[in-house]
């Protein structure tokens, strides 16, 4: 398994168009073959910074079938337009699981 970490930064004042986007586009990732789990935080100390935690069955399930498919580029035009400037992503995968 693993876990995109997408760190997006939002202009300021459309926090809250980026949180109805990025509602919306919870449902291409939903149909994304391969993706496991899709959950959005938003910073507490900076409000304008939101988290992207994607699961993926594996790194080319994101990395081939998804990014520069139709699907991801549906997900872009719904959200890019916030933006303050390209998201942050990386990959990772699980070294310990305590509790």
């Amino acid at each position: 398994m693993i876990l995109e970490i997408a760190q997006i930064d939002v202009k300021p004042g459309s926090e809250a168009e980026f949180e109805a986007g990025i509602k919306r586009a919870s449902e291409i990732f939903r149909a994304a073959k391969g993706c496991v789990s899709f959950n959005v935080r938003r910073s507490v100390e900076k409000p304008q910074r939101y988290r992207l935690l994607i699961e993926w069955e594996t790194l080319e399930a994101h990395t081939q079938d998804f990014t520069g498919s139709q699907a991801w580029k549906d997900y872009r035009a719904i959200v890019s337009p916030t933006f303050e400037g390209p998201p942050s992503v990386e990959h990772t995968e699980l070294v310990l699981s305590a509790f």
